[in-house]
């Protein structure tokens, strides 16, 4: 469980290809907290710590996962949203996120709003996947708020803060990030269509 308040980026060292899976090393200054089998979510995804240095670690992401995300599209260099597991006991900052990507999007317009940003995202309707406005929606696995909701896209509000410390500083027109739609508007929609059955 995660709450979409990302804790810090980190940078993509190293990839290892073994047969359909992908193993992404990082390097990252809290390896020292870090245990393996411990869960950390990498631009919105769920994965688990399998390989630990003193300054690296690593986790291995399945054929679904790489299918599902944008994780297939990264290259050595990158720079990485990461999270981990929220504490029973911790304030919930951003809003529930399970760290389990829905689909990816395309950013289609960044336009300056004089001292933030909005940040336009369009996305292949499927499923119970859908945004409203004002709900919630994890981009690259930062908790945000919707708004200008469509059937297939909507709109960010990025504050400095959020620009500076997250890998939204690095998403341009035509960059594909990773959507987890809001838990408890995707059972409603679920519901709702089978009630209409």
């Amino acid at each position: 469980m995660f709450s979409g308040i990302v804790e810090r980026t980190v940078v993509l060292v190293g990839i290892r290809t073994e047969q359909q899976n992908k193993t992404f090393t990082f390097r990252a200054d809290f390896c020292g907290e870090l245990k393996i089998d411990q869960s950390i979510a990498h631009n919105g995804v769920c994965l688990t710590v399998v390989e630990l240095t003193d300054d690296t670690y690593s986790v291995t992401a399945m054929k679904e996962t790489l299918e599902r995300s944008n994780l297939d599209l990264l290259q050595v260099g990158d720079t990485v949203n990461v999270e981990r597991a929220m504490r029973p006991d911790a304030l919930l900052d951003g809003h529930i996120v399970q760290g389990h990507v829905d689909q990816t999007a395309v950013c289609t317009a960044v336009d300056d709003a004089e001292g933030s940003w909005y940040f336009t995202f369009e996305y292949e309707p499927t499923g119970d996947n859908c945004t409203v406005e004002k709900g919630s929606v994890a981009v690259n696995g930062v908790s945000l708020t919707v708004c200008n909701s469509r059937p297939n896209g909507f709109q960010v509000a990025i504050i400095p803060y959020t620009y500076e410390n997250t890998n939204f500083n690095r998403i341009v027109p035509g960059s594909v990030v990773n959507l987890e739609f809001d838990i408890i508007g995707k059972y409603i929609a679920r519901l709702m269509k089978n009630y209409a059955k």
